[in-house]
């Protein structure tokens, strides 16, 4: 079956962000996310589940163990499990990309109070 957002899984996460389920079995995930401008998520980690970042569209801000990258459209960022890290839209435009798990992070997520 070919997929893409108009017949995947939606759900919406954290303020008002888009995800579409294109993938999901025991050994992959694969999303496609779309945050608004000013948005971002709860700083995290996974024990098990190495993640894969690919934009699609605008500049995505990565935290990863305290330090800040910069990834833009066209380019990709990995994160090792146990990495504290969350993304964020600190631009103006909404951004969208492809996030990659192995293996999916479902009851996988830590959410690190601050």
């Amino acid at each position: 079956m070919i997929h893409s957002k108009d017949n995947s899984e939606h759900y919406i996460w954290g303020n008002q962000c888009d995800s579409w389920i294109l993938k999901n079995t025991q050994s992959l995930s694969v999303k496609q996310e779309k945050m608004p401008a000013g948005t971002s998520e709860k700083l995290h980690f996974h024990k098990v589940a190495e993640q894969f970042f690919y934009i699609l569209k605008g500049e995505a801000v990565f935290y990863i163990n305290e330090e800040k990258f910069l990834v833009g459209q066209g380019e990709s960022i990995s994160i090792e499990p146990e990495a504290k890290h969350f993304i964020s839209n600190e631009s103006d435009e909404e951004i969208e990309f492809l996030v990659i798990s192995n293996p999916p992070t479902d009851h996988d997520r830590i959410e690190i109070k601050e």
